[in-house]
């Protein structure tokens, strides 16, 4: 056994921990209160930086020009096996023993969440059955691997308090015979966590090459238990047989810059796709972030710059909560993606790019990504970045207009004194004191500038579809059904994304945390999963014209740029079918009979009670599923006009076009206002009586 005579002659370098049993008696409990703050989290780190106490390693993302501090080269390059991806499957987590099936091996992997109750089926992590130094947390790769460091996390909980501060590495071949990996003669002891929610990476001295890695905890928080939350890093050695690779890896042969981007790698990214492609994209910011970057949008048109009538706005936005960053990736590939084969003449994305005005928005929030990168694709957590800079959470910092119409809708106003479409934003928001962030006041603008049909914005940590509305019209509901008008029209765009996504609608796949969305076709209502006011899905709809849904792109909302080949695959084919739908439903041109475009014409569909409004050249789409509808025009000073419309089930919108004559009111009103608002009568008799008086 040749191998193991290497380890046991490994001359490992690392601090030997005085404590090898036990608990740990100076730790204290950071995470009694329900949620993580941003500032808490950032105090705990500055805090354990000035008084001496360990830190959690910090590391940059993971690339060739970017290593983790403290490790060697080798060990820096090396990915994680894919505890958090799910890549590694639960049959390939064991362990000596477990405190019920929900706190089994299988829940031990690195950021899983719990959820609101204890002791079910999806707690957050692994923990023992019962507290000793004799316990062990095994991870089988499956082939042999050149192991070079490992991830750790305390039990995620809202109620208890549970990590392991210090653990051995024990490595085999066979998962009988098992070597420790030594300090000199003595046993190498790594120093774990202070908390439950930071992780802490620990590179071994030098790589280690095995098929088995056990986790054998020492210590741990003396008023909780063994429990763990666990990723590793290595290396997969060469596979003469291939066999590894036919199984368990996607490989893509898209040539396309997977890797993540700085701010500054980011921008300069959106200029190399529009210096290849100019005559179909232009490059555009709506605004600053709070530390003063430039939010950059891309718009990929056959003539970009400028709205042409009839043709349907489509926009795609990511990072709005900071450290999800795989829609941002995700975003900047698509654009290669598409400038590359537009170039190449694939015929579905040069129709796509003609008959479509498409924006994309990769990062809403640039400061929270930085904060989320400055850590590390393993070590930000689960939390580190997602706010603003004020600690704001965008995505869900819109103005609560759910409220405004159900109220209005209470007191029966609508429709006769208040619309139930384009519902206006109240004054306070407005104010220059109300709690919003700069982004999401640039957002609002946006929105409002460029009459968007179909909107998708990506965010991470689940694989799902989510679809107004994300608010329950019952106010001590945590999860209720709460459909819009428009539910059957949402829920075929959403499973349009999830349907077409690689894993989203797996039978056979593991839940990310605690949900199983594979079960409802990878879609639910938002206010079905939990209920948040302000969202950006529900103020979209609500505001403008925009149907808007949430994707959850995967389980990792940081997954190592070794993962992004993978994960494009996992979302191409989702990310061009759902632009494809801004083509489903009906379109038209609501004119005078002059010719000329109605701006705001309100375009009703009977049975649907939610309108929509002409764009400012009277051009109009009208999101519907197959069928025929009766659809109604009204325009202020113009004659209501209808007309039943047919929806085919084939991409394409069908056209719809009114002409609408000026209202007899309206020509009454004309008349009067030329004559000073009097009646025709009075002003005939007023000239006869001075013609008289003369």
């Amino acid at each position: 056994m040749m191998w193991l005579r290497t380890l046991l002659l490994l001359g490992l370098v690392g601090r030997l921990l005085d404590e090898c049993s036990g608990h740990s008696s100076e730790d204290e409990d950071y995470y009694m209160q329900e949620l993580l703050s941003r500032e808490h989290y950032q105090r705990v780190l500055e805090d354990r930086a000035t008084d001496g106490r360990q830190t959690p390693t910090r590391a940059k993302p993971r690339s060739s020009a970017s290593k983790p501090a403290g490790g060697s080269d080798t060990a820096s390059d090396c990915p994680p096996l894919g505890l958090e991806t799910l890549k590694i499957d639960d049959f390939q987590l064991h362990a000596s023993s477990m405190r019920h099936y929900g706190l089994g091996p299988h829940r031990g992997r690195l950021n899983i969440q719990g959820g609101l109750y204890e002791d079910d089926l999806y707690d957050g992590g692994w923990c023992a059955g019962r507290n000793d130094p004799l316990q062990w947390f095994e991870v089988d790769a499956r082939r042999l691997m050149k192991f070079t460091g490992v991830v750790t996390q305390g039990r995620s909980s809202l109620w208890s308090s549970d990590w392991v501060s210090s653990y051995k590495v024990l490595l085999s071949n066979d998962s009988h015979s098992w070597v420790t990996l030594k300090n000199g003669s003595r046993d190498l002891i790594f120093s774990a966590n202070r908390e439950k929610e930071i992780p802490v990476l620990n590179l071994f001295p030098k790589p280690v090459v095995a098929r088995y890695i056990r986790i054998n905890p020492r210590s741990w928080y003396s008023s909780g238990s063994i429990c763990m939350r666990v990723e590793i890093m290595g290396c997969p050695m060469p596979d003469p047989n291939n066999y590894y690779r036919r199984r368990n890896e996607v490989t893509t042969t898209d040539n396309l810059d997977f890797r993540h981007h700085s701010y500054k790698e980011m921008r300069q990214l959106m200029k190399v796709v529009n210096e290849m492609c100019p005559n179909i994209t232009r490059i555009y910011n709506i605004g600053k972030s709070y530390n003063g970057q430039k939010l950059y949008a891309i718009e990929i048109s056959d003539n970009p710059g400028e709205h042409e009538l009839g043709e349907p706005e489509f926009r795609y936005t990511a990072g709005s909560h900071g450290n999800e960053v795989l829609g941002r990736e995700l975003l900047l590939l698509l654009m290669q993606f598409m400038c590359q084969e537009y170039l190449s003449g694939n015929t579905r994305i040069r129709r796509l790019v003609h008959e479509t005005r498409i924006h994309l928005l990769p990062s809403i929030n640039p400061d929270g990504y930085e904060k989320a990168s400055e850590a590390g694709s393993e070590l930000s957590g689960w939390s580190l970045g997602r706010w603003s800079q004020d600690g704001l959470d965008i995505h869900h910092n819109f103005p609560d207009l759910n409220s405004v119409l159900w109220e209005a809708e209470a007191q029966k106003w609508v429709p006769r004194k208040f619309h139930n479409h384009h519902v206006p934003i109240p004054d306070w928001y407005r104010s220059t004191n109300a709690t919003v962030a700069v982004e999401t006041r640039a957002l609002v603008s946006w929105m409002e500038k460029i009459p968007f049909v179909l909107g998708g914005n990506l965010q991470g940590g689940e694989l799902v579809v989510t679809f107004p509305f994300d608010r329950t019209r019952s106010v001590t509901a945590l999860r209720e059904a709460t459909p819009t008008a428009d539910d059957h029209v949402f829920r075929w765009l959403a499973f349009s994304y999830a349907s077409t996504h690689r894993l989203m609608t797996h039978a056979s796949r593991r839940v990310c945390h605690t949900d199983d969305f594979a079960k409802e076709d990878g879609t639910i209502n938002g206010a079905s999963w939990h209920t948040a006011a302000g969202s950006m899905n529900d103020f979209s709809y609500l505001h403008t014209n925009c149907f808007e849904l949430s994707m959850y792109v995967g389980c990792d909302k940081f997954p190592h740029e070794t993962e992004l080949p993978e994960e494009w695959e996992n979302n191409r084919e989702s990310l061009l079918v759902f632009m494809e739908q801004v083509h489903r439903g009906i379109k038209g041109v609501v004119r005078d009979v002059q010719g000329k475009g109605i701006a705001n014409a309100i375009i009703a569909v009977d049975g649907i009670n939610h309108d929509i409004r002409t764009a400012s050249d009277g051009d109009y789409w009208r999101l519907l599923n197959p069928g025929e509808y009766r659809v109604t025009v009204r325009a202020e000073g113009f004659s209501v006009s209808s007309k039943v419309c047919a929806v085919g089930y084939d991409i394409g919108a069908s056209s719809c076009d009114f002409v609408l004559g000026r209202s007899n009111l309206s020509r009454i009103r004309e008349i009067m206002q030329k004559f000073n608002k009097q009646p025709i009568s009075m002003r005939q008799r007023l000239r006869q009586r001075r013609l008289l008086d003369t």
